[in-house]
């Protein structure tokens, strides 16, 4: 029984860094994106703002996913580094996103909350996933 307890507070404490990575992740989507990223998705049914968004957390998903399995079932370090590289991936990813807004024409963000559908979304989405895929395969 207490091996279930332990278990179950470590999937809690790496549930949490996740957490709190993703809704990191969520501001800076929001804070890169024109108007209110809540309102975009949940009232205007923004597909361009859904899939930017939905990206990001996939991203950061598979770096803190990454970090857990490369513990090696030390909980301080697995801990640690779940939270440490989940930064790292936001930051790059957030360098990722103002790379891709230089070397494209327009301000990225606009074009990624464009009520109609966009390709540059698919772009910045795979920039996203590219990354946090990276990223992971440094980690383990």
């Amino acid at each position: 029984m207490q091996h279930l307890v332990t278990d179950l507070l470590v999937t809690l404490a790496y549930g949490a860094v996740g957490v709190v990575l993703m809704a990191i992740g969520y501001v800076l989507v929001d804070l890169a994106t024109p108007g209110k990223l809540h309102e975009l998705i949940w009232t205007e049914r923004n597909r361009n703002a859904a899939l930017l968004l939905s990206s990001n957390l996939l991203g950061v998903g598979t770096i803190v996913v990454a970090a857990i399995v490369a513990s090696d079932d030390d909980f301080t370090l697995g801990l640690v580094g779940a939270a440490a590289y989940g930064i790292l991936g936001l930051v790059i990813m957030a360098a990722a996103f103002v790379l891709l807004d230089v070397a494209t024409p327009g301000k990225l963000g606009e074009l990624l909350v464009d009520p109609e559908p966009h390709p540059a979304v698919w772009v910045s989405a795979t920039v996203h996933l590219a990354t946090g895929a990276i990223i992971a395969a440094a980690i383990i």
